[in-house]
């Protein structure tokens, strides 16, 4: 049963408005301001924090430098408040003068230098979250003005429009001046979070028609019971969530905190690796500047990454609860050519104890009457199990309120 929902792939026949863009073929990678840097507007005070070009800069050079645009990611995401306080005299948003001198052209000639891609924010509805002048009136003007910026991903957020029924009809309407911009810039919608919150039905093939990413759920905090209740919501809606997602169009859980402040080591790999099984945008709301070693190669952790980026796109589930409070987590990952398969298990623990468990993979679920065997390798300890026929028993220890995520393949 679970296995064709895994394997289940959006099909969707697309209208004329569609976003026709050829982005997102598989999880978008990079570094996205806000969960760490908020609307922090005050430079004077703190220069080194404040949302400026600067800092938009600084995490360009970090991307670079330490590895990580090599690693695939590759936008730097500029989130609210960036804007000055008006629109020009011609209706145009514009940066903030004091804070991005440059301008948003200037910004994003420099992130473009360096190999990179830039992202931008906007909202449906006349303000931002934070107060901010927003494109409710102004999606076509405003989709101009990102094209011509040279901008190459955009975040529409919507928390300030109280009439959220019309955020069907608004969403796509920006998918079409975004086409016709002729400019690829990959689209980020928080319009079913919000009819989510507001109890209105979503029609996710609507959702998937117009937008690469879309956020489902609440903004991620810097916490592990954050973490935590989003697993939830992931795994409670999994069914409607798993049919939608492909290549092109991705359910977002929301940011990295992956070296902030509350997330301990094992955690954030619980973290790295769940949202690998989801196949999740992997967006990082750290600072690239002071980020310690061992957060550092978690982010850059070449076979999370590769399970992340597999071309076929498809959503990992729960496929079983133990009752000491072990979850199993699957993420189907079909080879390009021949019959042979592919598979990433997270074996993800809530528990405040380390926790042994003796299983196979015939037990867990996998297609064992097809399969002689499966190579099976240890993704964040590096450790190679070696042959293993479906039914022999293996065990493993998770850590507490960590993860061990197993990348298994059809043996040869």
């Amino acid at each position: 049963m679970w296995a064709s929902a895994v394997l289940l792939v959006l099909l969707g026949s697309f209208g004329a408005n569609a976003l026709d863009n050829g982005l997102a073929r598989t999880p978008p990678m990079g570094w996205l301001a806000w969960e760490r840097f908020r609307c922090n507007v005050n430079c004077t005070a703190d220069p080194k924090n404040c949302v400026s070009e600067k800092l938009f800069m600084e995490m360009a050079d970090r991307l670079v430098e330490d590895g990580y645009k090599d690693a695939g990611y590759e936008y730097v995401n500029i989130d609210d408040c960036w804007m000055a306080k008006q629109r020009d005299a011609n209706n145009k948003l514009y940066a903030d003068p004091e804070r991005f001198p440059s301008g948003i052209k200037g910004l994003a000639d420099y992130i473009h230098s360096k190999g990179l891609k830039l992202g931008i924010y906007t909202a449906y509805g006349n303000f931002t979250c934070q107060g901010y002048p927003a494109s409710g009136m102004h999606l076509e003007l405003d989709a101009q003005t990102f094209a011509e910026w040279g901008v190459d991903m955009l975040k529409m957020d919507g928390c300030k429009q109280m009439d959220r029924h019309t955020m069907k009809k608004g969403y796509p309407q920006m998918t079409k001046y975004l086409n016709a911009t002729g400019r690829p810039i990959l689209f980020s919608c928080s319009w079913p979070d919000y009819e989510r919150g507001a109890g209105i039905p979503i029609n996710y093939t609507l959702v998937a028609e117009n937008c690469n990413i879309w956020r489902n759920y609440v903004d991620i905090q810097d916490s592990w019971q954050s973490v935590l209740s989003i697993i939830d919501y992931y795994a409670k809606e999994q069914d409607t969530l798993v049919p939608v997602a492909g290549p092109g169009n991705f359910n977002d859980p929301d940011m990295l905190i992956i070296g902030d402040f509350s997330l301990s080591v094992e955690q954030a790999k619980a973290q790295m690796a769940m949202w690998a099984i989801l196949a999740a945008p992997l967006l990082m709301s750290n600072d690239l500047r002071t980020i310690t070693p061992e957060y550092r190669d978690i982010l850059l952790n070449k076979d999370v990454i590769a399970i992340s980026q597999d071309n076929a796109g498809i959503m990992g589930k729960r496929v079983l609860q133990n009752p000491d409070g072990i979850e199993f987590w699957l993420r189907g990952i079909p080879k390009q050519q021949g019959t042979n398969r592919e598979w990433a298990i997270a074996f993800f623990s809530r528990r405040k104890e380390a926790k042994s468990f003796t299983s196979s993979f015939k037990d867990l679920g996998l297609p064992a009457d097809k399969v002689e065997g499966f190579d099976a390798y240890d993704v964040f300890s590096k450790y190679y199990w070696g042959y293993m026929p479906p039914d022999a028993n293996f065990t493993v220890t998770i850590p507490p309120n960590g993860v061990r995520l197993i990348a298994f393949g059809q043996a040869e």
